[in-house]
């Protein structure tokens, strides 16, 4: 066959796999999911990578190529090629691979079993839109404290392992309190677990000058005294009434956020002080679930609660409910009255 022939495949090779990237942008769009590749530079740097000495060839399984070096956002996650990768270029190679002129390896980095483009994102992509399993590439792997796997990357998981690693780096909860579970499955959490913990450490110290006492807490002390006295009830109250089967898949960690959220919710919304581990977990029981069935229930009880006066919140007595109103009255704090007073006395200082 003649070099124009491969080359007129070639190009219309292209513009098949254009038109598919299109559809993924668009699909990605519509649900919300990132398309692009993973950037290497941002893996590298929140898991602390670091390079080994010297380098191999080697066959790699084109399906665990996961990200790039600088050009995570010319290629879709699958490596079909975006308007702005050189359509020549992209045809070239494509016509070289079927005309089994061959091209040469690509160059790769290793992270735990997933790799990342350095040099060769056309050809990882022109391997990719033929069909091909595997591709010829130098591979220099980097080590890293935090193990990936390909599976890391379908749901972004490895964000939340990052997330997870800086947390225990701060927190040392796993040294304070060995066999802690503070596992999650959505990204852009533990932060939210260090404000309250900050939030906790600036309501005790209030306490202890409100006793007269000189000492504050430390970091560690903080750290251990919120796991305990805050997120241990929350969480064998979870247990304690099955709640985890409202929500398959979820952790411990994932409710305790959310309860939290609700009880933040029900104290603004009725005026109360912040509910005890057992009111906040039974109240968000009342009004919560993944389950489709149990959601649909629970959203229809809570709008006939609603009409009837709503008067105070489902699953809360009345006893409960004024004595939350009363310690609201003397002047209790929610925690994100606490959250706002404390960066209102920093930004003072």
């Amino acid at each position: 066959m003649t070099s124009e022939y491969h080359h007129a495949i070639a190009r219309q090779h292209y513009a098949r796999s254009l038109r598919k990237a299109q559809l993924k942008d668009l699909l990605g769009l519509i649900t919300g999911a990132d398309t692009n590749l993973v950037n290497f530079d941002e893996v590298a740097r929140r898991l602390k990578a670091r390079q080994e000495i010297g380098q191999r060839i080697e066959s790699v399984p084109l399906e665990k190529i996961v990200g790039s070096v600088g050009r995570y956002r010319d290629f879709t996650r699958e490596f079909l090629p975006r308007s702005n990768v050189s359509s020549s270029r992209w045809a070239n190679l494509d016509a070289a691979v079927n005309s089994l002129e061959g091209v040469p390896p690509v160059e790769l980095y290793k992270i735990g079993d997933v790799y990342f483009v350095r040099d060769g994102n056309h050809r990882v992509s022109v391997a990719r839109s033929n069909g091909f399993d595997q591709i010829e590439a130098y591979v220099t792997e980097l080590e890293t404290p935090i193990p990936l796997a390909l599976t890391d990357f379908e749901r972004d998981l490895w964000i939340i392992k990052a997330e997870y690693a800086e947390f225990m780096a701060k927190t040392h909860l796993d040294l304070l309190r060995p066999g802690a579970d503070i596992s999650m499955t959505v990204p852009g959490q533990y932060e939210i677990l260090l404000r309250h913990i900050d939030v906790h450490r600036y309501l005790r110290d209030l306490d202890l000058e409100r006793e007269g006492r000189p000492e504050r807490l430390s970091q560690a002390e903080a750290v251990t005294s919120w796991y305990d006295h805050v997120y241990l009830p929350v969480v064998e109250a979870i247990h304690k009434h099955h709640l985890l089967d409202q929500f398959p898949g979820r952790t411990e960690t994932d409710l305790y956020l959310w309860i939290a959220k609700h009880r933040e919710a029900l104290a603004a919304r009725y005026e109360l002080a912040p509910l005890d581990a057992e009111t906040a977990v039974t109240t968000f029981a009342q009004t919560h679930s993944e389950n489709p069935i149990e959601r649909t229930i629970k959203g229809l009880r809570l709008g006939l609660h609603r009409t009837l006066g709503d008067e105070r919140p489902l699953g809360m007595s009345d006893e409960v409910f004024d004595e939350a109103r009363a310690r609201h009255d003397a002047g209790e704090r929610t925690l994100q009255e606490a959250e706002e007073e404390a960066a209102s006395q920093e930004d003072v200082e």
